[in-house]
């Protein structure tokens, strides 16, 4: 038997919840380890009711709380769901005081959970067409909440009937396995506790629940209310293609292959040139996982892949891993007759990326070259928020917060002279264009706003190259006229 409680979160509920407790089915009532009143410190009896229902009933284990403060509706849910997992309780329900969601689909909403078909169950007034309205929903309500609901799974990559029931049953292992504490005291709470199932990985299933509306007050302001939902789903979106800092993706890689086949990006470029060179030996300094390296072996290179911590797969995806950090230089016992060095998205994670490129050609044999690829710092984004003030690091790309070193293609033409190395070609490549469907729903690939993207970003670069160019893509040979 899984232990089952209940949160009812209550506020000014004097006259309604002894109605909303007593309408707990009879045959539900013996599966319930607990349930938890949680009174937001309300202006009139609430917690009064609560205490002579705790006294007067039999069949269920009541527990009234006062918060000394009001904590709001989502910090009302973070003390329940706390209880909950202190509890050790398998599964539990978030239950309104004021009666609008209806007690007698407990049953319901736990079977899901009970069958393990999902790890969240959301009650949904919509998933029936025709039953919100037929229950009284307002049409100005109704149309509002199709409108939320559609930007809402537009921007997040779901296809939920309706975000905005506030009748839900979750897993407590689900909620152990998630940030929730980060979330809004207020009621956008709920939109963002959807947002981290997602992003965790998480079944959501939905039941079709009936639509009420008695004498209860509404406390939501309806458009501070709309505009905090749609911001917190537009800042999970930019979190997933790399912009903010990132907590809300906080199940996402950092760093991600740019891999699109017939799409240009940094990755793509440099295995253009690879492949149009005869194989031979290749040093990947920062190979991460190796993703790249097994590319690289795919045309017949042999690959010695280095970084700071082996990464699962990567001695299957290189010939040889040396675990080494870069900014002590390259490993003593690393040949130094490589045909290639290949510093991918590195040089600027180094304190000293010149000393590291003098390093790298002390490893190619005669006529090796360097390839590498740096960020464009001059790029029309990082010079926007700087103009307005608003420089901060992003999760990834160009102001990646693991970034040390920026770079303009000027500047590192000159590190590159004082190196002691001169270049034998550059580009300039975009955004990798699948970096706008991150995290949308289906993406596999970059969809038609990726290929819009990619599309104007060449004729930008083509164009205006230190201004549109995402990253410069470097080939660097000995300079036998210069000395580093």
């Amino acid at each position: 038997m899984k232990r089952i409680g209940i949160l009812v979160v209550a506020y000014n509920a004097a006259t309604t919840l002894a109605q909303t407790l007593d309408r707990i089915p009879p045959d539900f009532r013996p599966q319930v380890t607990g349930v938890l009143v949680g009174d937001d410190h309300s202006q009139d009896s609430t917690y009064l009711v609560g205490l002579g229902y705790q006294q007067t009933t039999t069949d269920l284990p009541i527990e009234i709380v006062r918060h000394p403060q009001n904590l709001g509706y989502g910090g009302n849910q973070k003390e329940g769901y706390r209880w909950a997992i202190e509890q050790g309780l398998d599964i539990v329900v978030l239950l309104h005081g004021d009666g609008q969601y209806a007690p007698e689909l407990l049953p319901e909403m736990v079977a899901p959970l009970l069958a393990d078909e999902a790890d969240a169950v959301f009650g949904s007034r919509m998933l029936e067409p025709g039953r919100a309205r037929q229950g009284g929903m307002p049409l100005y309500k109704y149309v509002g909440n199709k409108i939320l609901t559609r930007v809402e799974n537009a921007l997040a990559g779901l296809e939920l009937s309706e975000w905005h029931s506030g009748y839900r049953a979750y897993a407590v292992n689900t909620l152990r396995d998630l940030p929730f504490e980060r979330n809004s005291d207020d009621f956008d709470f709920d939109t963002q506790i959807i947002v981290q199932l997602k992003e965790a990985g998480k079944r959501i299933k939905e039941v079709p629940i009936p639509t009420y509306y008695g004498d209860e007050i509404c406390y939501v302001n309806g458009l501070k209310y709309a505009k905090d939902i749609v911001n917190d789903v537009a800042r999970y979106r930019a979190h997933k293609m790399g912009f903010g800092s990132g907590e809300l993706a906080f199940a996402t890689a950092a760093y991600e292959l740019k891999e699109t086949e017939g799409f240009d990006s940094s990755h793509q470029r440099i295995l253009t040139w690879v492949r149009g060179r005869p194989a031979g030996r290749l040093l990947d300094l920062g190979c991460s996982d190796g993703q790249f390296s097994a590319k690289i072996r795919e045309v017949g290179n042999e690959v010695t892949g280095v970084d700071v911590e082996k990464l699962d797969g990567v001695g299957e995806r290189v010939d040889r891993f040396v675990e080494a950090d870069l900014e002590a230089g390259i490993p003593a016992d690393v040949d130094d007759d490589y045909d290639v060095v290949l510093a991918a998205d590195v040089l600027e994670h180094v304190r000293q990326p010149e000393a590291l490129l003098v390093h790298a050609a002390e490893h190619l044999r005669p006529g090796g070259t360097i390839i590498t690829s740096v960020p464009n710092f001059g790029h029309w984004y990082p010079r926007i928020r700087v103009a307005l003030g608003m420089f901060d690091y992003d999760r990834r790309g160009i102001l990646d917060a693991g970034h040390l070193r920026f770079f303009t293609r000027a500047s590192f033409q000159r590190l590159i002279r004082r190196a002691g190395l001169k270049v034998r070609r550059v580009e300039g490549v975009g955004p990798p264009p699948e970096v706008v469907q991150r995290g949308a729903a289906g993406a596999d690939g970059p969809g038609r706003v990726g290929r819009a993207v990619e599309w104007c970003s060449r004729i930008g670069v083509e164009l205006w190259p230190t201004m549109f160019a995402y990253q410069f893509v470097y080939e660097l040979e000995h300079d036998p006229s210069a000395r580093p």
